[in-house]
């Protein structure tokens, strides 16, 4: 019997990868691709390579669990836009037959980059999808937006601008999707999105504007509002030369760990994460740490070598960190925009370290200054001084992106209305100790949403409405997109993408988030994240988490930004 049954997996195994070598051809890609008709473009069917893969293993990944075994379809392609001279790569992986969920799935990139190359890929593959991603046409797939924003002429590339706000991933799934249904013979497929960053800012300019398309969507930490987003990088150096104290990047490591220390039990446990960066807003001061030693040996990192250093933690770094913490002010003392929460690393404030004075001095964040530099002044540099810049100076340059990019990279529109009727879910989720991306922009996002689709009912009624399909989940202690090495007992949630699967082709709605120690000695417990507005709370060390209302703390996410004449998230 055990002989049987041994013999029945491997003729599985062989009919399956003699399955998949009979589909998986240029020419029957090519046949799966002849009927595909969208206005404007033509699809170059003499581009098409497709190449079996088999027993390929995933590993790890801090958005999805390693899995092996799979067996897919490696297809890559190119089409056009009718009367451009363009050319724009597209790259498939479709599972074996017998792996086929009737899924597909869009991904998206980080930073410039509109895709996260075969990583993103492989995150669809485990879950039985088709999953695909897009150059943008920008000239291969490892070619970012920030290398062919500017045309030869020296103005700015209009083409590639629309591609990455919307366009470039809005056609591969249309592509990509009418590829699925041809290639499995199938008139029925579930349709998905994830990514995190800029691919979350790509999510929402699909859920947005395609909300027909898609049957579900993950979404982390994402990129919106890029007019503001992108010039908040700077805002930390700015403060550091306004006050004319550059820290070393040891005295803003210890004010942060120290944070950290102080804040950690405020939601009941003590596990050295901080679970309620909200109430350590209220109750906590970054003045506390004046006086502490601190000490660091020497390092070498993205920004160069830092020498060892030793010393006093001082008023003025105190000043400095809670300046930062404050967000940005104009010199009305209205505010602009909002910052990172308390115990997030102070990621854009990291001063460099002058061989021939032996100061610290402060400089400008890399995707601020590109930002400034080739998108609002259309010029060849990436790099820029941040002297005589004032607060006054990045309130202007945020509302001259507002307007000269509202239509491609803010991607704030809070009237979901086409894919709320379409059925369709999102599960958004934030590291609550982001450095890059503030997380309270997710939440007041959200609250647009909200107030645009619900506006007729109070805070509480709408929010039971809007759970019903729109979810959003701050991470305790996490980072940007990932777990955070300074706070290694917080929880990550690794399966994004199968709770929104359960979600709609079950209709499990997650009223809490698995979430997975993914580092240190607790590697591998699990915790339940809460669904906002509730917030986590412990009533002793041994206890469950309890997700629960706090009026007091929920208003510290939602700041009054009065320096804008125009709401920076489309409210109503």
């Amino acid at each position: 019997m055990r002989f049987l049954f041994l013999s029945m997996i491997i003729a599985a195994a062989a009919a399956s990868a003699l399955s998949l070598s009979n589909v998986c051809t240029d020419s029957n890609v090519q046949s799966s691709l002849a009927p595909i008709t969208i206005n404007g473009i033509t699809i170059d069917s003499n581009s098409v390579v497709a190449t079996p893969v088999y027993n390929y293993t995933a590993s790890d990944s801090d958005n999805y669990p390693g899995a092996s075994g799979l067996s897919f379809c490696n297809v890559t392609l190119s089409y056009s836009h009718n009367g451009i001279s363009d050319n724009v790569l597209l790259w498939y992986w479709l599972p074996a037959q017998s792996q086929f969920e009737n899924r597909f799935l869009a991904t998206g990139g980080g930073g410039y980059n509109i895709n996260s190359g075969s990583s993103g890929l492989a995150g669809g593959i485990i879950y039985g999808a088709v999953t695909g991603l897009t150059d943008g046409g920008f000239g291969g797939f490892d070619v970012s937006l920030e290398e062919v924003i500017l045309k030869a002429n020296g103005t700015l590339n209009y083409e590639a601008l629309f591609a990455f706000g919307y366009k470039a991933i809005h056609e591969m799934t249309e592509i990509g999707t009418a590829l699925t249904k041809n290639y499995y013979n199938t008139s029925k497929t579930y349709t998905y999105y994830q990514g995190c960053s800029e691919g979350g800012r790509e999510g929402w300019s699909q859920v947005q504007r395609h909300g027909d398309q898609y049957d579900g969507a993950v979404i982390g930490a994402p990129a919106f509002r890029q007019a503001f987003q992108q010039v908040n990088h700077l805002f930390s150096g700015v403060v550091e030369a306004t006050l004319d104290y550059a820290p070393s990047p040891c005295e803003l490591e210890k004010i942060n760990n120290d944070t950290i220390a102080a804040c950690d039990s405020l939601d009941g446990k003590v596990d050295g994460v901080v679970s309620r960066t909200d109430l350590c807003k209220l109750h906590y001061n970054v003045t506390a740490s004046v006086g502490k030693n601190y000490s660091c040996a020497a390092s070498t990192g993205f920004g160069g070598s830092t020498p060892a250093a030793s010393g006093i933690v001082t008023a003025e770094a105190a000043a400095v960190a809670n300046a930062i913490l404050a967000g940005l002010h104009d010199s009305k003392g209205r505010q602009v925009y909002v910052s990172y929460q308390s115990s997030a690393d102070f990621e854009d404030a990291q001063t460099t370290y002058n061989t021939t004075s032996g100061q610290y001095y402060a400089t400008a964040s890399g995707l601020g200054a590109a930002y400034i530099q080739q998108f609002l002044y259309e010029l060849n540099a990436t790099t820029m001084s941040i002297d005589g810049i004032t607060y006054d100076t990045l309130r202007g340059w945020m509302l001259e992106g507002m307007q000269k990019f509202a239509d491609t990279l803010q991607t704030v529109w809070p009237d979901l209305e086409t894919f709320h009727a379409h059925g369709g879910k999102v599960l958004h989720y934030h590291g609550e100790s982001d450095p890059s991306i503030p997380t309270s922009s997710s939440v007041i996002y959200q609250d647009a949403v909200r107030r645009t689709m619900y506006p007729g009912l109070g805070f509480n009624e709408s929010f039971a409405q809007l759970d019903d399909w729109y979810r959003l989940f701050l991470i305790p202690g996490a980072a940007h997109c990932a777990p955070n090495a300074e706070q290694p007992n917080g929880p990550f949630p690794q399966q994004t993408l199968k709770t929104v699967i359960d979600w709609v082709e079950k209709g499990v709605n997650p009223k809490v988030l698995n979430g997975t120690v993914l580092q240190g000695e607790e590697y591998g417990r699990h915790e339940d994240i809460c669904s906002f507005p509730l917030r986590p709370s412990w009533h002793g060390e041994n206890s469950t988490v309890q997700c629960v209302y706090d009026q007091v703390s929920l208003d510290t996410w939602f700041p009054d930004l009065n320096s804008i004449p125009l709401p920076v998230y489309a409210d109503p």
